[in-house]
């Protein structure tokens, strides 16, 4: 999945949610929140490859997701998911948006996401 696949995804799955650009200094990085509660259940944004520890040439967009911490251990061996950039890793995991990772696995972690920032 690429990023406008990934935003389309969420936006004709997930009712309640609000998309927001809060950074002026990067307007790339998008945040998608639960409308009533404003919590975060995902982050998009574009970073040089080597910022993520990948010896790549140019680009990539991401998604970072809230996960079960449980989870995140094996995570982080499959293709295109990575321990979270920026955030807290022990609950939060990175994928590439590059056709790296799986679109089913993709949607599935956008879900639990969603589902474990409900509260």
């Amino acid at each position: 999945m690429n990023r406008t696949q990934t935003e389309t995804f969420i936006h004709e799955n997930f009712g309640g949610i609000a998309q927001d650009w809060p950074w002026e200094d990067t307007p790339e990085y998008t945040v998608f929140r639960h409308a009533g509660s404003r919590k975060w259940f995902a982050l998009i944004a574009n970073v040089k490859y080597q910022t993520l520890g990948i010896d790549s040439p140019g680009n990539v967009d991401f998604i970072n997701l809230k996960c079960d911490p449980d989870l995140i251990e094996t995570l982080v061996h499959e293709p295109g998911i990575l321990p979270a950039y920026h955030m807290n890793k022990r609950h939060w995991v990175t994928l590439l948006l590059d056709d790296t990772c799986d679109a089913d696995k993709i949607k599935s972690l956008i879900d639990l996401s969603y589902r474990l920032t409900m509260l």
